[in-house]
């Protein structure tokens, strides 16, 4: 049992909660028990896992435990338990794993793919659920270009819900990202408050990606002028835009729609 706020493996699990440190690791944090379980399917293999057993004795996954190796399974007490978690009622369980690498050429697209690309995408909670609504919609893949936030952020890991761990993601520039939409017959529709056409007016019928901005600037001139298609959602009120992961999903839920879900 793990008890001191001092112990170095509990002093180094709070420095992953920074990027550089994630990065010169190659290690990032699994906070719950349906995330490490949908992270165990798709592929991930823990380093360690730390359990506080009086918050895990009430999660709805009893039987994760005895999927791994118990070398690598550590007790901790409550107090080290809030001193390394994110959020609240977590399973008491977190797990270190590597991250795995997220390139274009390792998609695998269906005979009518949809995808969500996303430009620069700034915010961990944005970026999180719009996973999230990848993963609700059985979208075949997010593409994040030229991104501002890591991916294994403990803020996008803990906001997908698991998301990250469903869903492919792949990480690129917004011109390799053109020139593979290109080589895939993958037409692009970029989201932008001056498009002439209502995205209810688009055929997403076909092989499509949406491109999404960050909610500060848009799209940049390269996406504006390259995309096959610029859309927009109607705005009625006073303020001029949504939330970019609450556009994602509205966007995406039409193209879904129109394929019969």
């Amino acid at each position: 049992m793990i008890t001191s706020l001092q112990n170095p493996a509990i002093k180094n699990i709070v420095k992953l909660s920074k990027s550089k440190e994630r990065k010169e690791q190659q290690l990032f944090m699994i906070e719950g028990a349906r995330e490490l379980s949908l992270a165990l399917q798709s592929g991930y293999r823990p380093e360690a896992v730390y359990v506080c057993r009086e918050m895990f004795e009430k999660t709805k996954y009893p039987d994760l435990l005895n999927s791994l190796s118990g070398e690598i399974v550590f007790d901790i007490s409550l107090p080290v338990f809030a001193k390394i978690a994110y959020r609240e009622n977590s399973d008491g369980i977190v797990a270190l794993a590597k991250p795995k690498q997220h390139g274009l050429g390792d998609l695998i697209l269906s005979h009518n793919p949809f995808l969500i690309l996303l430009e620069s995408v700034e915010k961990p909670g944005n970026l999180g659920a719009i996973l999230r609504t990848a993963d609700a919609a059985a979208v075949d893949a997010v593409i994040v270009c030229d991104p501002q936030t890591d991916l294994y952020n403990p803020n996008v890991v803990r906001s997908s819900v698991g998301g990250i761990f469903t869903v492919q993601t792949a990480i690129c520039s917004s011109e390799e990202a053109f020139v593979w939409l290109q080589a895939n017959k993958i037409r692009s529709f970029a989201a932008e408050l001056q498009a002439a056409e209502f995205y209810q007016q688009t055929d997403f019928t076909h092989p499509s990606a949406i491109v999404m901005g960050t909610e500060a600037e848009g799209l940049s001139d390269f996406w504006l002028k390259n995309a096959t298609k610029r859309i927009k959602i109607p705005m009625r009120g006073k303020i001029d835009s949504l939330n970019v992961s609450v556009s994602t999903a509205v966007l995406t839920f039409e193209a879904m729609r129109q394929r019969g879900f």
